[in-house]
């Protein structure tokens, strides 16, 4: 009987990898290739439907065209997303997808759901909860994209809380002029502008513990090589464990926010039935908070009890490229014990 316990494991284990690598060859490329609201992102939901019915759920698409496949019994839901940034990375968001299916099948309860357009946004989730809907219960398996595991030593790690974030756009103007005859002493160049900028951001970050913030995008008009820029607009992505924080870096930015996620704690039932499924396997209980955003935040700040468990990352814990990486063993730990934190959730 073990035999063939050990045997049904490593089956489940290989489906879970092959399916990873089939949402993995859409879009074609180097990388994972799906964008939010893309005929690729729209492959890898079809996809998923399919192995929801394999599993046995009852699909169905709302009106964002979030994709939820439900027992006779959904009071516990498990997911995550399955679109991806340009080259992407392999187990980002599709992980906690079809980790969810195959825990979902195991313990007979409960509920999948695969988000829309979590990279650029969680669209998909605000508009889940936008409409009211609230899962008894919600818990997200997904990489950890950074290097505390793996440093660590630990294969798993509990999420305890999920960084605050504000995305923003800034705009500097300046005057175009040729760039051979306009003297130095004369020149308005919205680049230098941007450049002393993006310093101040690295600068006020550093200055408030725990907060990060990214100037990840430029845009340079005219963009020509012999003329002074007129014009630049930049992007910044500022982050901080708690909203006295965010806020004060926002603040010291000069931000308004066109995108926000509040920072928000994981709750204390689905965090224990996470905890305690790690200790019995024995494996360390490593707890860190998240730096990433995720539709876990959305579906907590909207008042369900939410929880979030991190699987290794390896490769120094690069995320959001061809190299991300996480074992075959970590990830069939990570799904034995999201199945048996379903099962002990009431």
């Amino acid at each position: 009987m073990r035999n063939l316990r050990r045997g049904r494991a490593m089956m489940r284990g290989v489906r879970i990898l092959e399916r990873l690598d089939e949402l993995y060859e859409i879009g074609g490329g180097e990388g994972a290739n799906r964008p939010g609201g893309s005929a690729e992102e729209d492959r890898a939901h079809e996809l998923a439907a399919g192995w929801m019915e394999e599993a046995g759920l009852a699909v169905e698409v709302d009106a964002a065209g979030n994709l939820i496949g439900k027992t006779a019994s959904p009071d516990v839901w498990a997911g995550s997303h399955l679109d991806s940034i340009p080259n992407g990375g392999k187990y980002d968001g599709a992980l906690g997808v079809v980790a969810g299916i195959e825990a979902v099948e195991r313990v007979g309860r409960g509920a999948v759901v695969a988000f829309r357009d979590e990279e650029r946004g969680c669209t998909g989730s605000e508009a889940f909860v936008v409409r009211g809907e609230r899962p008894p219960t919600f818990l997200e398996l997904h990489i950890e994209q950074g290097p505390v595991l793996e440093q660590a030593g630990a294969p798993l790690g509990i999420v305890t809380g999920i960084t605050g974030m504000v995305r923003a756009e800034r705009v500097f103007e300046g005057v175009a002029g040729h760039a051979g005859t306009v003297p130095m002493s004369a020149r308005h160049d919205a680049l230098v502008a941007a450049v002393e900028y993006v310093l101040h951001v690295r600068n006020r970050a550093r200055a408030i513990e725990g907060a990060v913030a990214t100037v990840g995008r430029l845009e340079v008009e005219p963009g020509v090589a012999n003329v002074i820029p007129s014009r630049v607009r930049l992007s910044v992505d500022a982050r901080a464990p708690d909203r006295p924080r965010l806020d004060r870096l926002v603040a010291e930015l000069g931000l308004e926010p066109l995108f926000e996620l509040e920072p928000v704690p994981m709750a204390a039932a689905p965090l224990a039935a996470l905890r305690a499924e790690v200790e019995a396997r024995g494996l360390p209980v490593v707890e860190l908070r998240s730096g990433a955003g995720h539709d876990a935040a959305v579906l907590a700040n909207a008042g369900v009890p939410t929880a979030m468990l991190f699987v290794r990352s390896l490769n120094g814990g690069v995320s959001h490229s061809p190299d991300e990486n996480s074992s075959p063993e970590d990830i069939a730990l990570a799904v034995e014990v999201l199945a048996g934190a379903l099962a002990r959730l009431p």
